[in-house]
């Protein structure tokens, strides 16, 4: 359960849109279902009422939606973000993705989201509504009589079981504390599968990727994918087809863009969440960050506003390949 209210959320963006101070409210909305809650935009009291909630679904990233809204709304957007979307905030603030100025953001805190997937496999299908309690969700279904209470810690998604920060590290006002970096276990899953052999290394992710359907949501929702023109949209390219065309084309669109956003993603997790075929497509990018970690040092994308990745930086004592050691490297 949320720590702050869809009320006082709605009561604050009224206000800021009453006096002025903002032209409109990047939020979340109820989608077809209680638990498809979807990124919407705000223009009037009317509707955040009428519209605007904050839950426990309210997992979207909204700061790559800054990119195109902050182009198309005359007037500063008012923009929620939870502490994890603070970094891919500051990370597209260092990209000079979108104009700071034209943005008011309010940090709000978060305990964590809930996994649809988890809830399903707790309940079965047919759900018609869920209701937050204090610590768990009453879910309905179609076959339910009455109610099942779910835990929400039971259900929790994977990115917040393995929450790297609670901190906030962008925002022009804050609701509640700050938060603070977290101790994570979210290489875990990395170290499992070095561990296995070139042999079972292909034949997992042969086995996950195969299952992609290019309905490109994760590249669609990645606040790191932001090119103006992508690459899989180009006819001249070969690899813009919707359908895999051979074996090795599906495997192709994931292992080049895991590339393009190698130092910049934030480890925000919306690959994953949005993937309708539940591919852990996060874990290919928890990846290259541990790697980077090792070689490089402790890095964290989106930490501070206008920092320099460790690919796109270079100093006099950047290591060699054979100066690569467990931990980091020798600088001697």
């Amino acid at each position: 359960m949320q720590t702050v209210t869809t009320k006082s959320l709605c009561e604050r963006a009224a206000s800021l849109l009453g006096e002025g101070t903002v032209a409109a409210v990047l939020g979340w909305k109820r989608g077809e279902f209680d638990y498809d809650l979807t990124p919407a935009v705000f223009t009037a009291a009317e509707e955040l009422t009428e519209g605007f909630i904050y839950n426990d679904f309210s997992g979207a990233n909204l700061s790559k939606y800054l990119l195109k809204k902050t182009r198309e709304i005359d007037g500063k957007i008012l923009v929620f973000l939870k502490p994890c979307d603070t970094y891919s905030f500051n990370q597209l603030l260092s990209e000079h993705r979108f104009d700071r100025e034209k943005v008011y953001a309010i940090g709000i805190p978060c305990s964590g989201m809930a996994d649809i997937q988890k809830i399903r496999k707790i309940v079965g299908e047919g759900i018609t509504a869920i209701e937050a309690c204090e610590n768990s969700l009453l879910v309905h279904t179609l076959y339910d009589d009455e109610p099942i209470s779910v835990s929400c810690a039971e259900v929790l998604t994977e990115r917040c079981l393995n929450c790297k920060s609670k901190k906030h590290v962008a925002y022009d006002e804050l609701i509640g504390d700050e938060g603070e970096v977290l101790t994570s276990n979210r290489f875990d899953e990395v170290e499992k599968i070095e561990a296995l052999s070139a042999d079972e290394r292909f034949a997992f992710w042969q086995n996950e990727l195969s299952r992609c359907i290019r309905c490109n949501a994760c590249r669609d929702a990645c606040p790191a994918c932001t090119c103006e023109k992508c690459v899989f949209d180009n006819p001249n390219s070969g690899v813009q087809s919707k359908a895999p065309g051979g074996e090795f084309e599906e495997k192709l669109f994931h292992i080049i863009r895991a590339y393009h956003v190698a130092g910049r993603c934030t480890d925000c997790g919306e690959c994953s969440r949005v993937c309708p075929q539940n591919i852990p497509l996060h874990l290919l990018n928890r990846k290259f960050i541990k790697d980077m970690n090792e070689t490089y040092g402790e890095y964290q994308a989106g930490e501070y506003d206008n920092q320099r990745a460790p690919l796109v930086n270079f100093s006099l004592d950047d290591p060699e390949p054979s100066d690569v050691v467990k931990g980091g490297f020798d600088r001697a």
